[in-house]
C-alpha cells in the first residue's frame, strides 16, 4: 500500500471534517437537534458537561467504527479515515473547548493573528443566542474579515 495515498486520505479526512463540522453545526445543531446544542449558547447549567458534548461522542463513535473496519475487516482505508477523524476531534477539542471556551485554563495568552481571528469569529457566533440568524459555523476556517486588525 502506498504511503502517499494513506497520507492523502488522512489529510483529506481531516480537512473534510471541517466541512462536516460546519454542515453539522449549521443544519443539525442549529436545526433539528437544537435542544442538544442550546445549552452551549445559553449557560443554563452549573456543571462542566453540556448536552452539546453528545456531538463529540457521535464523531468519536464514527472514528471508532472506521478503526474497527480496518482491524476486523482488513479495509486499509479505515485506518487513515479513523485517524483523520480522531485528529480533527482532538484539534476541535483543543481549539474550541480549551482555547476558546477555556474549559481548562490553558492557552490563555495566545494572542497571535490566527488566535485572535478564531476568537472573534466564535464570539460573533455566540452573539446570536437563538438557533436562527447565526454566523461563523466553522472552527478552523473562518471568514478572512475576522483576521483583520
Amino acid at each position: 500500500m502506498d504511503i502517499l495515498l494513506w497520507i492523502l486520505v488522512f489529510l483529506g479526512t481531516f480537512a473534510g471534517m471541517e466541512g462536516m463540522a460546519w454542515f453539522t453545526h449549521k443544519y443539525i445543531m442549529h436545526g433539528l437537534l437544537w435542544k442538544l446544542h442550546k445549552d452551549h449558547h445559553h449557560k443554563d447549567h452549573s456543571h462542566w458537561w453540556e448536552r452539546n458534548d453528545l456531538f463529540f461522542i457521535f464523531y468519536a463513535l464514527v472514528s471508532i467504527g472506521f478503526f474497527l473496519l480496518w482491524r476486523y475487516e482488513d479495509v486499509w482505508i479505515g485506518l487513515p479515515i479513523g485517524l483523520g477523524i480522531l485528529a480533527y476531534g482532538i484539534t476541535y477539542f483543543t481549539v474550541h473547548d480549551i482555547f476558546i471556551h477555556q474549559r481548562f485554563k490553558m492557552f490563555r495568552n495566545a494572542n497571535n493573528r490566527f488566535a485572535k481571528g478564531i476568537r472573534r469569529a466564535h464570539k460573533m457566533h455566540h452573539k446570536h443566542l437563538g438557533k436562527d440568524d447565526g454566523e461563523c459555523f466553522g472552527m478552523l476556517f473562518v471568514p478572512f474579515k475576522y483576521f483583520k486588525k
